[in-house]
């Protein structure tokens, strides 16, 4: 048996009460898999990295992949980065929609997230601005270098694309592109895909579980499951699990069968 979590997005309170609820059905010592995208839009991504670092270091078994915005934030930390192109709107990582903003909040105080200046150059894109040329964007940049421990760097940049699982399970953030050994998967395809992914319906080699792609609540799709239940955008973070009869949610009444 294993219990699965999908993107966390910043939420603490979201999730201590997920992990209180595989507390409750005895999941306290099992196997727990995070398919990363742990920060940004929620308001403490800070704490739900020390939270998972705390778990670990206590020898809870506890496993974790790297999500799209985990990277985005360590890239901004540690090169200042904001614009990736596989933002097809164009918005950079610090525009409100995509919330790194809320991350830099966690971890330094005094932020004002209302401030004239920083809304307009959250949207210096759609204003014909280079939003890469700002001084608002390396003062923020050079008072993240100073704020995030750099123990919380190090531990993002040692998280794996993809784990494998019990029971023929590999978790990975996004997907993978289909008939594509794991070893030759692209990281930009690992962490962002979506087209060619969310539209397959062939046999696939393993069960895959990811996130990456919001839902009301985790689906089974028969080929994959997608336990993003949309935390990031005020729904609630559901746990779920893994044993020899199925996939199943839990909330505060026990399980529920996840089912294709």
């Amino acid at each position: 048996m294993f219990y699965a979590l999908g993107d966390v997005h910043g939420q603490i309170a979201q999730l201590d009460r997920a992990l209180a609820l595989i507390d409750a059905d005895g999941g306290r010592d099992v196997d727990l898999y995070f398919v990363g995208d742990l920060v940004d839009r929620g308001p403490d991504s800070r704490g739900v990295i020390q939270t998972i670092i705390d778990g670990q270091n206590a020898g809870k078994p506890w496993h974790c992949i790297l999500g799209n915005h985990d990277l985005m934030f360590h890239q901004f930390v540690t090169t200042t980065t904001v614009m990736h192109s596989e933002i097809l709107s164009g918005k950079t990582w610090l525009h409100h929609r995509l919330g790194g903003v809320w991350t830099l909040a966690s971890y330094m105080n005094g932020i004002e997230l209302n401030h004239p200046d920083w809304i307009s150059w959250a949207h210096a894109k759609e204003h014909g601005l280079d939003p890469a040329s700002g001084s608002l964007l390396a003062a923020f940049s050079d008072a993240a270098k100073d704020a995030v421990p750099a123990a919380h760097l190090d531990w993002i940049a040692a998280l794996p694309l993809f784990l494998k699982a019990p029971r023929d399970h590999i978790f990975v953030h996004a997907g993978i592109r289909p008939n594509v050994p794991m070893d030759d998967q692209a990281q930009s395809d690992l962490i962002w895909i979506r087209d060619g992914w969310l539209d397959y319906g062939g046999d696939l080699d393993a069960m895959y579980v990811h996130g990456h792609t919001a839902r009301d609540f985790p689906q089974h799709h028969g080929n994959r499951i997608n336990i993003d239940g949309g935390v990031g955008y005020g729904r609630p973070l559901v746990p779920t699990l893994f044993n020899d009869a199925g996939w199943f949610t839990l909330d505060d009444n026990g399980r529920t069968p996840l089912l294709p």
